[in-house]
C-alpha cells in the first residue's frame, strides 16, 4: 500500500473501467509525473466475467482474448439467421485474465499505485475528498465506478430495465460444439412473455459457456435460472452428459438514467456507474475503451474530462428502443428478428458501435417500423 494521501487522479474501483482508464493513463507519457491510485476493496483475483466484443482488426487486446469466431446465428422460433460476421471478429476475453494483465501493467509504473480498501464517501472541495474504512486522500480529479444513489432513488422517473443473466462453462465428453460460431441469441425457450434468450459461446468442441438472460425491468431467483439452463442444454443442445466448470452471474441496467448529471469539474462518473454500458444491449467493454480515450484527450487539451462523451442521437435510440422493451415486452424476440434479418450484422455492429452514418440509422429504424416504436418514438420526444 501507498504511503501518500494525496494523488492527482483517484480511480474508484478496479472493474473494467478503471483498469482501463488507468492503463492509458500508464500509456501516455503525459502523465508521467501524476501521481495515480486505484481504490478498490477486492484484489480481483478471480474469474467472475466474461466481456465478449466486435472488432475488425488486432488489437492491444489480441494476447488476453480466449477465444474469437468469424460466425454467428441469431435463433428464433420462427427462423435461424446465419451470420458470417467479416470483416469483424467476435472476441471474448475471460475477466481474469484481464484483471492480471492489467495488474502486471500498472505495477510496472512507479506513479500508480492499488490501495485495497473501500470508499465510504467522497467529499468536493478545493480538492477532492475520498473517506475509505481505513484513511481520507484527496486529489485532484476523481474517477468514479459506483452507481450513483440518485439513480436508486430516482431511476422510476426514467425508462429502465435489466440484463439480468446466468451462466455455466460446461465441459462435455463427447464432441458436441461447432466451435467456429457462436449463438448469439436463442429466443425459444421463453419465461412466460418476457424478453429471454439463450448465448452459446463454444470455447472447443466439449467446452462452451451458456448463459440464460433476461432483458426485464424484476429480477428472478437463481433456481430460476438454474432451471431454463437445464431445461436449454437438455432440450435445445440435446446434451444429457455434462459437468458444471465456472458459474457467472450479472446484472446490467439498460436504462435512459442521465448518469452524465453526476459528473462534475472534479469528478467523473465511469462505467456502469457512468452510463457507459449501451442502452439497447448491454454491451460495454469497446464503448469503454472510446469514452476512456475521450477521457484522456480531454485532459490533454486542459478540458473537463467528461465532456462529449456521449452522442445525443444514439441516447435517443437507445430511449425508443427502451420504451418498447418496458411497454411491450414480449415484443424483444420480433425487434431482434427484424433486426439482424432485415439488416446486414456489418451495419448492425456500426450502429451499435455508434459509428453508422445517418442513411444506415435510417435504414434499421425503418426495419423495425410499427405501431410499437411510432408510439415510443411519440412518448420518447
Amino acid at each position: 500500500m501507498t504511503l501518500n494521501s494525496h494523488f492527482d487522479y483517484i480511480i474508484i474501483g478496479n472493474g473494467l473501467a478503471g483498469l482501463q482508464l488507468a492503463l492509458k493513463l500508464g500509456s501516455d507519457s503525459f502523465f508521467n509525473n501524476k501521481q495515480i491510485a486505484l481504490i478498490d476493496p477486492s484484489t480481483k483475483n478471480t474469474n467472475d466475467k466474461t466481456w465478449s466484443f466486435w472488432e475488425k482488426n488486432s488489437s492491444h487486446w489480441d494476447n488476453i482474448t480466449y477465444k474469437s469466431w468469424k460466425k454467428a446465428s441469431v435463433i428464433t422460433s420462427k427462423k435461424t439467421i446465419d451470420l458470417k460476421l467479416q470483416p469483424y471478429t467476435y472476441k471474448t476475453i475471460r475477466a481474469i485474465d484481464f484483471y492480471n494483465e492489467a495488474k502486471a501493467t500498472l505495477k510496472e509504473h512507479n506513479n500508480i499505485h492499488f490501495i485495497i480498501d473501500a470508499v465510504r464517501s467522497v467529499y468536493e472541495s478545493d480538492l477532492v475528498k475520498v473517506n475509505t474504512e481505513n484513511k481520507t486522500y484527496t486529489a485532484t480529479h476523481v474517477f468514479d465506478s459506483r452507481i450513483p444513489e440518485d439513480f436508486f432513488t430516482s431511476s422510476k422517473k426514467h425508462i429502465s430495465i435489466t440484463q439480468h443473466f446466468k451462466g455455466w462453462v460446461i465441459k462435455t465428453k463427447e464432441n458436441v460444439f461447432d466451435e467456429s460460431k457462436i449463438t448469439m441469441m436463442d429466443y425459444r425457450l421463453k419465461d412466460g412473455k418476457q424478453t429471454t434468450f439463450a448465448y452459446v459461446l463454444p470455447f472447443s468442441k466439449t467446452e462452451a459457456l451458456v448463459e440464460f438472460t433476461y432483458f426485464t425491468e424484476h429480477l428472478v431467483e437463481d433456481s430460476v435460472y438454474d432451471r431454463f439452463l437445464k431445461q436449454y442444454i437438455n432440450d435445445y443442445l440435446k446434451i444429457t452428459d455434462y459437468y458444471i466448470i465456472e458459474t457467472e452471474k450479472g446484472s446490467i441496467p439498460m436504462t435512459t438514467f442521465p448518469f452524465e448529471k453526476c459528473n462534475t469539474n472534479k469528478v467523473t462518473k465511469i462505467g456502469t456507474g457512468g452510463g457507459w454500458v449501451k442502452g439497447a444491449t448491454g454491451y460495454s467493454f469497446k464503448l469503454t475503451e472510446k469514452k476512456v480515450a475521450q477521457i484522456i484527450a480531454n485532459i490533454k487539451a486542459n478540458q473537463t474530462p467528461s465532456q462529449k462523451l456521449f452522442i445525443k442521437k444514439y441516447k435517443f435510440y437507445d430511449k425508443v428502443f427502451l420504451k418498447v422493451l418496458k411497454d411491450e415486452n414480449h415484443k424483444g424476440e420480433c425487434i431482434f428478428q427484424q433486426f439482424y434479418s432485415k439488416n446486414s450484422v456489418q451495419t448492425m455492429f456500426r450502429f451499435l458501435d455508434e459509428e453508422s452514418t445517418l442513411f444506415e440509422d435510417l435504414k434499421i429504424m425503418w426495419s423495425l417500423f410499427s405501431f410499437s416504436f411510432i408510439k415510443a418514438f411519440f412518448k420518447t420526444l
